[in-house]
This record gives structure tokens, sequence and C-alpha cells, in this order.
């Protein structure tokens, strides 16, 4: 195979199965943010605007209803739960009892607009605050983060993806800026133990080095050299002791039942754990959310799971006194229309929905902006995704109007020149 007329992608893919071939292993993108280190520029730190150093990041996919959660309505768009008081004053939905008990930790944006209506696309507009394009992949706020301020530890990742993909998180970064999966947050980090005994590893891993020489030696570019301490450095992390951050099993019974022994619940109690360890961002995905039918059954068993994880999560980030230093974003791709539906469910309505913020420097017991006694439009303070995430990137200490070059000399800001609600800091 002659290497030399690969371009760079096909280079990467190269290596990555030679490596998976002669190892024994699977080697995931964006292991560490240092591994890949000499592909993008220096970090410079920055002078931080709000307390946030970390991320939590959690995204309902299929679309939450405003109403029947975060902005709950009396009338004939009323859900099938009432809305209940919470200890910050305002309402949430009944569904939310747990958290109206952490209400005087968060702040509401109920004036969310949109003008994307289907998932995949919404999706990725609230990840990256820009709109879907075929020459072009935008990076989600973890690689933002690492972007500007390098690694955050070093060995564990800098960002971590629960319950689904990441997508190309990484966007026009390089692949270290992608957040490292992992799909079942009970089982943890999988492909993290060779698949032969050691000695034979061991023997393997010399002899790729050897095979490897050739090639290094033809092409001394700074992204071959990097995929070569990416590869030095995923092994040190296979026997590291960090590898614990990635596993909830020795998390006592008592904190499990509080989280619920869900997917999104472990999920959450995974994203705590990885904080605490050392990880910058973590995004954590709870998918059901595209409720066009029967709307009360799904808020039964997704909305009481989400309630239960999140009220948890604040809580515990709270007496650990991670929270000052901890941004949770509750997000969804757009809400769900104010009719109910012949099936007894909401369609998909971007026009108004809500999201939450808590920690840091965000206000505690806040609502910031409105819809209309119904929930159909924006009455006060309307707010974009680009807004939303520009927000998130402040509270995080990121310089949001400042510009970077992508790889096809094109100028990009985290939020895509969105405007920070400075109405929502203490």
């Amino acid at each position: 195979m002659n290497t030399r007329i690969l371009d760079p992608e096909s280079r990467r893919v190269f290596i990555e199965r030679w490596a998976k071939a002669t190892l024994g292993v699977t080697v995931l993108h964006g292991t560490a943010g240092q591994m890949l280190a000499a592909e993008s520029k220096t970090a410079v730190p920055l002078p931080s605007p709000g307390k946030g150093k970390n991320l939590i990041f959690l995204n309902l996919i299929g679309g939450m209803s405003h109403i029947d959660t975060l902005d709950p309505k009396e009338g004939p768009t009323q859900g099938p739960g009432k809305p209940i008081k919470t200890k910050a004053g305002f309402q949430l939905g009944e569904i939310m009892s747990k958290l109206a008990g952490q209400a005087d930790k968060i702040s509401l944006i109920r004036s969310m607009t949109s003008k994307l209506g289907t998932h995949s696309s919404a999706q990725y507009f609230i990840r990256t605050g820009y709109e879907q394009r075929t020459t072009i992949m935008h990076p989600t706020l973890g690689a933002w983060a690492q972007h500007f301020k390098g690694p955050s530890h070093p060995s564990l990742p800098s960002s971590v993806c629960v319950n689904r993909n990441p997508n190309n998180a990484n966007g026009f970064f390089p692949a270290s800026h992608s957040p490292l999966p992992v799909l079942d947050p009970d089982v943890g980090l999988q492909n993290s133990q060779p698949a032969v005994e050691a000695g034979r590893f061991t023997k393997r891993m010399a002899f790729l080095d050897r095979l490897d020489g050739e090639f290094r030696h033809r092409f001394q570019t700074a992204s071959v050299k990097s995929y070569t301490d990416f590869y030095k450095q995923t092994v040190a992390l296979m026997g590291s002791p960090d590898l614990k951050a990635f596993s909830i099993a020795g998390e006592p019974a008592a904190v499990r039942e509080k989280y619920g022994k869900t997917r999104f619940g472990s999920g959450c109690l995974l994203a705590r754990h990885l904080i605490e360890s050392g990880v910058r961002c973590v995004e954590v995905a709870s998918d059901g959310w595209d409720m066009h039918g029967n709307i009360a059954e799904g808020l039964h068993s997704h909305g009481a799971e989400m309630d239960q994880a999140v009220a948890a999560l604040l809580d515990d980030l709270g007496q650990r006194g991670l929270l000052e230093s901890t941004i949770v974003a509750l997000c969804t791709e757009f809400g769900r229309g104010p009719v109910v539906n012949v099936n007894g469910g909401r369609d998909h309505y971007p026009k108004v929905f809500s999201t939450m913020l808590a920690g840091g420097s965000i206000k505690r017991g806040y609502v910031h902006g409105a819809s209309d006694k119904g929930g159909y439009e924006v009455a006060d303070q309307p707010v974009t995704v680009q807004d939303l995430l520009s927000t998130i990137g402040h509270a995080m200490g990121l310089p949001v109007d400042e510009v970077t070059m992508s790889p096809s000399n094109r100028p990009f800001t985290i939020g895509d020149k969105g405007k920070v609600i400075t109405d929502l800091f203490a």
C-alpha cells in the first residue's frame, strides 16, 4: 500500500485500523486532549468572567415539552399534570416534584426560540450553535473549551459523551478535541483492556513500533507524530489508576438510589464522578422525548427519570462544593406544541421552549423571559440557541467573541456571535 497517495483523513483512518489490528484493542477518538496537542495552537489561560470551569450538558433528545416541565400552563393547553410550587417561588410541571426542591439553585429560560423543527438539524444546532452545513462540521462547547484552555487532565480526556456517540463533536478542531464516548454508564469505558495477555500485548507493541518506524520516517508531520504519541498515551491510560474515573460501581447504594437506577440517572452520576476526577465537559443524553402520542405515559416514565436524576445531581454537586465551579445545562432541541393532538401527544414546536442553567455565577431561583399564557409565543426577552451557547461559554470563562479561523480559513466564534444573557449572572 502506497501511503504517499493518501490524504490526511485517509492516513488517519489507516493508522487507527493498523493499531486496532496489531494491538487487539479499539482506540477511540479523543482519549485525552494532550494526545494530539501538536495539531492545535498552544492554549493561553484566559481570565474568567464567571466561576464556571466545568460543564455538564444534559441533552434531552426528541424535544421536551416546556408546558409540562419548566413552563407549566393552566387552561386549554395544560397537559396531564398541574403546575406545582417550588421553594424558589416559581412553578414547575407536576412531574418535576424533586427538582422543585432544588429550584433555589437554578435559573430557567422560558423564552427560547428557534426556526429548526426537525430532530437532526435542531440537535446539531443546540449542541454547536450553528446550522448544519455539508461543507464543515462545527465544534461543541467541550471542543471550544479545550481549544482555548488546553487539556483538563494529564491522562483523562477533556470531554466525555455519555449515552450517545459524539457525532464529530470536535468539529473542525483536531480529533483530540472529540469527546470520549461512554455508551453505557453502568458498564463504563469499554475496550480499555488488551484483548490478549500482557506478554503478548507487549510483543505486539514492540512489533508495531518497528513497523511504524518507516511510516514515521517517511511522513514526518505533526499529525503523524501526534498519533504516535496518541497511541503511546492510550496504552499508558489502559494501565493507569485514572481509569477508575469511568466506573460508578463503587458508589454507595444510597447514592445510586438517589440518582435512580436508570440509564440517565447513571449517566448523571457518572458525569459528577468524571468532573470530580478532572474531566472538564460531560454531555449526558436522554432519549425518548419525541412524544407525539400518549404524552402522559411518556412524562410518567422519562419525565420522572429526568426529574430524579437532575435533582440528585444538583444536590450532590452542591454538597461536594462542585456547583460553584460546574455549569449544569438542561437543554433540548425544541419544545412541543401547546395543542394536544388526536393521539394524546404534542408535536414539534421550535417557536418557544425552555432550558435550565445552574452553577458557577448563574443566578439562583431566577426566571428569564416568558412565553404567553398558552405557551404559543415568546412574550418577553427572546433567547436564541446562539445566545444560550454564548452564555454558557461566557459562564465557563471562554472568550465567546474571539474569532477562530478554521482549517479552511473561515472565521468562527463560540455560539455564532450570540448575545450573552447578562441578566442570568449573579
